[in-house]
């Protein structure tokens, strides 16, 4: 007997799979309540439909489950754009949000009026950018009142609401509830100083590779990295915190614990882990890309749960990037640990009050000698070169530019060449179609695969690198 798509739902929401978490929801008819596929609620099967958004399933009247929290769950790749600057769109929106200059300003970083990005948006996602970053206010907002003791007028601002009146209006319009209904009665010890959230993904997700991945890339006296933890200090503003991360493998999140005396930059830390992390990924659109090509559809078998990793600062990432050009990780790590002692701003840990610095700021490398640094005059005046464009604009590390006209000013830099421009697109913009084709493991992998077309998984080729490195380094 051949099972439909719902009989399909049904079976894998009896089961609690975790990797359906976003895939769907499911609207049970007699509560007018819709769940995650994870939720312990098990309604029988007249009783409920199927949706693919969590929207949908609020367009049709039902209401979130206060047990599971729909609205929280990872983002379904089925808010993806097929044209290359509504994924850019769509990834700012992520990362960042619109800000709060309107949506004229937001749409000229793209090179587009806010009436011609909106009519791109109805036309591939069904949503304009502003109800989606409105959406994910919300749900920031939703889960700071499940997991966190932040009072609700604290998180209205945190949300990016001008007023708790305006929060609670637009709650109650999304959710049909207020606020204070959310509460859960046995909150996890999170304090107003120390905020513990869990990041949900996508399983499977190879925790081992990404925390391998920051060991190679360690920043001395900013990072901390052991075999289940990253954390390191940071400043946003004016305001100095520290985070860390965990893994649990029963669970299909990871656990993100924030101290900082400002609660306003929780959402941006949330969501610059989400993007170093890769947990809005989707393992399975990235199989579905490699099912075609046998070599990357083996190695996607072998190791499922890859991630493209990113840098927690843009600049950090692509500074770091040009000293490690053609040397070892661990010296690239020396080097790299040299530079922030001697040119980062030094500050006290929040937490253990142990001495740390802080990375260098383009106003301080623009000028900088860095004779302390054992390196080429070359990437020396790259640093520099970099870092005065950037402070007069002449170069941005905004997400929202087109990759390939990013990678070009890059190489416009003496000391920048193919394979730095394309490593610092990968990992400092998120440019999942960034492949450093000239990298000495790359070109083995290629040369081991002559039948491997990678243009035919574009935009997708950064994660072929992230295989290919993993089987041939």
């Amino acid at each position: 007997m051949v099972m439909n798509e719902e009989d399909i739902f049904y079976k894998a929401f009896l089961s609690r799979d975790s990797r359906f978490d976003g895939k769907f929801y499911v609207g049970v008819k007699t509560t007018k309540i819709y769940c995650r596929p994870i939720c312990p609620a098990r309604p029988k099967r007249q009783n409920v439909e199927f949706f693919l958004e969590a929207l949908s399933a609020e367009k049709a009247g039902y209401r979130p489950c206060l047990r599971c929290h729909p609205p929280s769950s990872t983002p379904s790749s089925a808010y993806s754009g097929k044209s290359a600057v509504v994924s850019r769109v769509l990834r700012v929106l992520t990362n960042q949000g619109m800000g709060d200059k309107g949506e004229d300003y937001f749409a000229e970083q793209f090179g587009l009026s806010a009436r011609h990005l909106r009519r791109l948006f109805r036309e591939e996602v069904g949503l304009t950018p502003q109800k989606i970053w409105d959406n994910n206010r919300l749900n920031f907002a939703l889960k700071l009142l499940a997991e966190t003791k932040l009072s609700i007028t604290r998180i209205a601002l945190e949300a990016g609401f001008s007023s708790l009146r305006r929060f609670n209006d637009a709650f109650k319009k999304c959710y049909k509830q207020p606020p204070s209904s959310m509460r859960k009665k046995n909150l996890s010890h999170s304090s107003h100083e120390n905020i513990i959230l869990k990041l949900t993904y996508h399983p499977p997700l190879d925790w081992p590779h990404l925390i391998n991945h920051f060991k190679n890339h360690f920043i001395p006296y900013i990072e901390s990295i052991s075999e289940n933890s990253y954390e390191r200090v940071f400043k946003i503003g004016d305001s100095i915190g520290t985070l860390s991360v965990e893994a649990d493998s029963r669970y299909p999140y990871l656990k993100l614990q924030i101290a900082c005396h400002d609660t306003k930059v929780l959402f941006e830390v949330a969501n610059r882990v989400r993007k170093m992390f890769d947990l809005d990924s989707d393992p399975l659109l990235i199989a579905n890309q490699f099912a075609s090509h046998l070599p990357l559809s083996l190695l996607w078998k072998q190791w499922p749960g890859l991630r493209l990793a990113n840098g927690w600062d843009p600049y950090e990432t692509a500074i770091c990037a040009i000293l490690g050009q053609g040397i070892t990780m661990k010296y690239a790590s020396q080097l790299i640990g040299h530079l922030v002692l001697y040119y980062g701003e030094k500050i006290f840990h929040p937490v253990t009050q142990e001495e740390r610095y802080l990375f260098p700021l383009p106003e301080i490398l623009a000028k900088a000698s860095l004779h302390e640094i054992k390196t080429t005059q070359i990437r020396k005046a790259a640093i520099r070169m970099l870092s005065q464009k950037i402070l007069q604009q002449e170069i941005s590390l905004s997400p929202a530019q087109a990759p390939e006209e990013f990678k070009k000013s890059l190489l416009g830099i003496q000391g920048i060449g193919p394979w730095t421009a394309e490593y610092i697109s990968l990992r400092a913009l998120a440019d999942t179609d960034a492949f450093p084709a000239t990298d000495l493991i790359l070109k083995k992998a290629l040369r081991s695969n002559p039948s491997l077309d990678l243009s035919c998984i574009r935009p997708w080729r950064g994660y072929a690198a992230v295989y290919l490195w993993k089987k041939y380094f």
